[in-house]
């Protein structure tokens, strides 16, 4: 039980999906007492448990649902209620051995409770103990009280199982419709209030409606509640073919739903009806796509994710000249160039040179920033390379590529002679100048950069051999005044724990904020670099105040831009903050980034003159 705890806001959590649709697709008649099966096919209900931890679930559901005495009365076997459901417990247990958690799954009692009956709240609390009590001697890890429409009856679940088993982690799940309120009519905000008294380790959504009517639910639910959110939505809706029905849904519609369950912020994510063992694998590989593996030393399972025998792993002093500086201590300075929108490079090969016989230590290359068409970066990187000799840091933006051009792309740049790569999630469409392109997000950057790490390891993102490997420095993004901080900084030791190896902020105008920040990540050992931008005029910093995430400019900095008159002077102006900026930050951080609005390197060099005379 301890280890669904600890497991939960660390991880995304996968659930099994439907059990009882998925014994139907294996033959189960629908007019069957599915929760039977525990005592005449226990064989049939491990296979199902068996293949859904073969998919990939992380935990897997007893087939107890209905394991009540109310819906077990109809076919006679509402004395055998704790049998029905240790029984449950036990197959799931035997059947998934220690590869996946096992809960309890304790489903509505299916009459009504007062005042619609004489059904007492208690009395529904003692019917939800019978069947509890069956399930703790039975071995589950934990307890999933889901598709509840009435919040007084989820209630008095969650009462039965704080007496029976008081330790016992809960997840509990209300069903709402396409509007997003429970099928009983209540708000989905009076619901969570109902239950808020008790002290829950999750609280989701499942069952009743699709992918996409559950997302909307979702971002809602997450505005009232702090707790760990779970989703596990049916399969569409299901239709009659040939007299049985089938959910049409394809794992990959779901698929593409989980990423987005938990890019809004869901930690559990699962099927519900309709939904087989396909539909996790799907979901698995979502999951794989947007939270990065365990470190290559520690073991997954009985798989031990380590590089092949005769492979070499480059040591970062090996990788790059700017990977050895960061790892001396050396203090380094990056400054951004931007690739043209059209075909020719010279201005940014120029303008590159000039960097190079300044001193530079390497050019940072965007990749379509704003989500702007411009040339390729990777090639734009390949070009100045070569043909100037100053190294280059590719960013590398998740936006525009699934996995598989993902890889393709950073084993050709290896072979290009490129070593320092900046995996970035990449900013959406709707930012740019095709609004309306569509955005692929694959994985985000932590899945970009445990993808990075893995070819750094010699394996492909699926842990295959593909021979020698590469030697990629692998920085990351960081936002020191993200709105949410707490979730910024748990993203940064995950990108961490995929193989991050140095980091570059987002600019920093409010010095206030980065030192916050840098208190926050005191325990952090990999290399910070502070990102810098030259403002150039009073509108461009309320730009960068308004619509740049995280890039807070002081009250002071806005005024004294504003009270500059020309171009000229608002450049110089702006040049000088930056230059103070990077005199208070150079002694606490390992380098800079600085940009170059408009492609103008001038201002750049002049921080960077002044600073050094």
């Amino acid at each position: 039980m301890t280890d669904f705890r600890t497991r939960l806001g660390r991880e995304i959590i996968v659930f099994d999906g439907g059990v009882g649709t998925y014994l139907y697709e294996k033959g189960v008649f629908i007019n069957t007492c599915f929760d039977e099966l525990n005592l005449v096919n226990p064989d049939i209900v491990a296979e199902v448990h068996r293949d859904y931890v073969n998919a990939g679930a992380d935990v897997v559901e007893t087939n107890t649902y209905g394991a009540n005495q109310f819906k077990l009365a109809p076919h006679g076997l509402e004395k055998r209620v704790y049998e029905i459901n240790r029984r449950g417990a036990e197959i799931a247990k035997a059947a998934v051995q220690d590869r996946a958690l096992v809960a309890g799954s304790v489903g509505p009692l299916g009459v009504p409770l007062e005042p619609l009956s004489a059904l007492s709240y208690d009395e529904a609390k003692d019917a939800f103990r019978e069947q509890v009590r069956g399930l703790l001697d039975g071995g589950v890890d934990l307890f999933i009280l889901e598709t509840f429409g009435l919040a007084k009856e989820l209630e008095q679940a969650i009462r039965a199982v704080k007496e029976v088993a008081p330790d016992a982690p809960i997840v509990a799940q209300f069903t709402v419709n396409d509007d997003g309120v429970l099928l009983s009519g209540s708000t989905l905000e009076s619901a969570v209030n109902e239950i808020a008294r008790y002290q829950v380790d999750a609280i989701g959504l499942n069952c009743s409606i699709g992918p996409r009517s559950m997302l909307e639910a979702l971002e809602h639910l997450k505005t009232l509640t702090a707790l760990p959110i779970s989703v596990q939505p049916n399969a569409g809706v299901p239709q009659n073919v040939g007299g049985r029905y089938i959910y049409m849904t394809s794992p990959e519609y779901i698929a593409e739903y989980a990423k987005r369950f938990i890019q809004t912020g869901a930690s559990i994510v699962g099927g519900c009806c309709g939904t087989n063992p396909a539909h996790i694998r799907a979901i698995r590989r979502a999951v794989q796509a947007l939270q990065p593996a365990r470190r290559m030393d520690v073991q997954v399972g009985d798989l031990a994710l380590q590089a092949p025998e005769s492979v070499k792993v480059y040591d970062r002093t090996e990788k790059s000249r700017l990977a050895t500086k960061l790892v001396r201590g050396e203090f380094v300075t990056l400054v951004e160039l931007v690739s043209p929108r059209g075909v020719s490079p010279a201005k940014e090969l120029a303008s590159a040179r000039r960097l190079h016989h300044f001193g530079i230590d390497a050019i940072n290359i965007p990749d379509g920033p704003r989500a702007s068409a411009r040339m390729s970066a990777l090639a734009m990187a390949v070009l100045i390379q070569r043909e100037v000799g100053i190294e280059v840091v590719l960013h590398y933006a998740c936006r525009d590529r699934n996995v598989i051009g993902m890889q393709s792309d950073l084993l050709g740049a290896w072979a290009l002679g490129l070593r320092n790569i900046l995996g970035i999630t990449g900013d959406p469409p709707k930012l740019g100048n095709y609004p309306h392109a569509s955005a692929v997000f694959d994985v985000d950057a932590i899945g970009l950069v445990n993808l990075i790490n893995r070819l750094n390891h010699g394996l492909d993102l699926a842990g295959n051999a593909i021979g020698e490997a590469t030697g990629f420095s692998i920085g990351v993004g960081v936002n020191p005044g993200a709105i949410n901080l707490d979730e910024e900084l748990r993203r940064l030791d995950w990108k961490i724990e995929a193989g991050a190896e140095y980091m570059i902020t987002q600019p920093v105008f409010d010095i206030g904020i980065l030192e916050r920040f840098m208190r926050r990540i005191e325990q952090v050992k990999i290399p910070l670099l502070c990102g810098i931008w030259p403002l150039t005029s009073y509108r461009n910093a309320e730009f960068m105040n308004n619509e740049v995430p995280g890039a807070s400019v002081p009250a002071d900095i806005l005024e004294r831009m504003r009270k500059t008159t020309t171009r000229e002077e608002g450049i110089a102006e702006g040049v000088a903050i930056a230059h103070e900026t990077l005199q208070r930050v150079r002694g606490e951080v390992a380098g800079v980034q600085l940009a170059a609005p408009l492609g103008r390197i001038d201002g750049a060099l002049s921080i960077l003159d002044t600073h050094a005379g």
